[in-house]
């Protein structure tokens, strides 16, 4: 694991962007295409910004989601359609390379019918993640239980509105080259610290294949 103060919100946004064209650039020199899983809130929003004015390989880019939340599918809360504004329907990528998640079914059936997506994508070359306040990932949230041979989780209770959510498992959010997370923000700094300090939030249990590189600004670390 690799911690990283480039500076502000900003400079924590442009080293993401660095660093997912280089891990696309490595993935398709060496098996043909770049397995990317995306991250909602606000400082992904701002990296997916920077990746439209980007030039990059985009028709060997494949595009997954971390979690979504059960709305329609072109309501503004939804990651997929934050992501799609800010950036992919900006670029080049085929729309056959987009995967998102068929949230607005209901959270059962979206987690089995993703879950097969899931099964044919991993390993994923780069897994792109936040962290809420309390400790939670994607829509991973403390003190929640689901079984662990789940690739995708039916997310009923969130503590965020919507209550019912879709996300990937730890074990496939896991399942990747590198995991990239993104902290930002002075309400991040409790827990922060309390990962830090070896407490078991969601966030904690996230690992990768080879290496996760944590990303924070001054104001998370101060």
């Amino acid at each position: 694991m690799e911690w990283l103060c480039p500076g502000d919100a900003k400079a924590v946004a442009a080293h993401a962007l660095a660093f997912i064209l280089q891990a696309a650039t490595d993935a398709i020199h060496e098996h043909g295409a770049f397995r990317l899983v995306l991250a909602g809130g606000t400082t992904p929003q701002q990296v997916y910004q920077l990746l439209a004015q980007a030039s990059a390989d985009w028709p060997h880019w494949h595009i997954y989601y971390g979690d979504e939340r059960c709305l329609p599918a072109d309501d503004a809360e939804r990651n997929s359609h934050m992501a799609d504004i800010a950036w992919l329907s900006r670029v080049e990528i085929p729309l056959q390379n987009i995967y998102p998640m068929p949230a607005e079914l209901g959270a059962e059936t979206a987690a089995a019918q993703y879950s097969k997506i899931i099964n044919e994508a991993r390993p994923f070359d780069l897994v792109l993640l936040g962290m809420g306040e309390d400790g939670h990932t994607a829509s991973l949230f403390p003190g929640q239980q689901h079984l662990q041979n789940e690739p995708v989780h039916a997310v009923h209770n969130a503590p965020k509105p919507p209550a019912d959510r879709v996300s990937l498992s730890r074990d496939s959010l896991s399942d990747s080259r590198e995991v990239l997370i993104l902290i930002t923000g002075a309400g991040k700094r409790t827990a922060l610290a309390q990962w830090q300090a070896g407490e078991q939030l969601p966030i904690a249990t996230i690992s990768a294949r080879q290496r996760v590189i944590v990303l924070t600004d001054t104001t998370a670390t101060a």
